[in-house]
């Protein structure tokens, strides 16, 4: 059984920085990686059901106790399931479990949770007030939209959190756009409606007890740093998953201020992970296809970037998919270096 390394929430007068729970993305092998890169960000599981979790022939809560400090998002709309599954995380040293109300698919639609809850903001309170009695030092927190399809105001929003907070529910992170449910796929709902800061700006203004977090479209610790003048934490998405170098400058908003682990490092400490990976029947590019923009922007990065893809679907052993990319990288930044010395 995991055990309880750390609270994913942090002290009062810290900000909170997240990388967000991203289908697919942040599975146990992602945040392993993204933990490399910042030792306090806040990590976040993919999704995970209550019908995974109940039902499912699978461990959905599994975790390397070397991820915390991480959040379990799960979805639902059953108040005894939902409790049922909070009790459980407990139980596996989650400290905190967060209610998905911002999915905008019709899959999650069809399963009566996301971000058509945002229409029934007494079921989602109900929800956290059974999981708040099943797990009483559990954080219960909501991640969600600004409203849903021709629900676009602050009325709307409000409506929705205060039934929430009145059940305990105290931290929230609100995607600054709009979820159209008819009409947009799921990727064009996190590009096409427009974004709406200043309408998360005043719900914290409106709500000053409330924690809040700000997420989307963000892509720079400069902006994380505005942000933070307004709420309490930022979450980041798509491009920590991308450029997850991004990652590295989080500790800093923590205060602190030692050097983030070389790159070389990082790779190598993913090198004996994978391998462990591998000898437990797994596959090398379960892991290498979340580092792929581990050097964005940097010399040799497109070749990285082609060999991981050529190399890890047959990989047997970690050094041989890693070193030979790792060594393209090295070479093409000593060649970029002499030639800057020449010039």
């Amino acid at each position: 059984m995991n055990t309880v390394v750390s609270s994913a929430r942090t002290a009062a007068n810290q900000p909170l920085i997240a990388v967000a729970p991203m289908l697919d993305w942040t599975d146990r092998h992602c945040r392993y990686f993204h933990r490399l890169l910042s030792q306090h960000a806040v990590l976040y599981t993919e999704m995970v059901t209550t019908g995974a979790i109940l039902y499912g022939k699978h461990d959905f809560l599994v975790f390397n106790p070397a991820e915390q400090p991480l959040v379990l998002q799960l979805g639902g709309s059953d108040p005894v399931a939902m409790a049922e599954c909070t009790a459980l995380a407990a139980e596996r040293g989650y400290r905190e479990v967060n209610i998905n109300v911002g999915c905008p698919s019709d899959r999650v639609q069809n399963g009566s949770f996301g971000a058509c809850l945002m229409a029934e903001p007494d079921t989602v309170a109900a929800c956290v007030a059974a999981m708040k009695r099943a797990a009483p030092t559990t954080t219960i927190s909501v991640k969600t939209r600004l409203g849903i399809d021709q629900h676009d105001s602050d009325e709307f929003l409000q409506a929705f959190l205060e039934p929430i907070m009145a059940a305990g529910c105290h931290d929230v992170t609100l995607h600054a756009r709009n979820a159209w449910l008819q009409g947009l796929s799921p990727k064009q709902n996190r590009d096409i409606p427009p974004l709406r800061y200043d309408r998360v700006y005043r719900m914290k203004q409106r709500y000053p007890q409330l924690h809040v977090s700000i997420n989307g479209g963000i892509t720079s610790s400069a902006q994380i740093a505005e942000h933070l003048q307004h709420v309490d934490g930022v979450m980041i998405g798509r491009e920590a998953y991308q450029n997850p170098r991004i990652v590295t400058e989080f500790d800093a908003f923590y205060g602190r201020v030692s050097e983030p682990m070389p790159l070389v490092d990082v790779v190598m400490q993913m090198v004996a992970y994978t391998n462990q990976h591998i000898s437990q029947g797994g596959r090398a590019w379960h892991v290498a296809r979340h580092m792929l923009g581990l050097f964005q922007g940097l010399p040799g990065a497109r070749r990285w970037r082609q060999l991981l893809s050529q190399l890890g679907p047959q990989a047997n052993s970690a050094e041989d998919l890693f070193l030979p990319a790792l060594s393209a990288v090295t070479d093409a930044m000593q060649q970029h270096q002499q030639r800057q010395e020449s010039e």
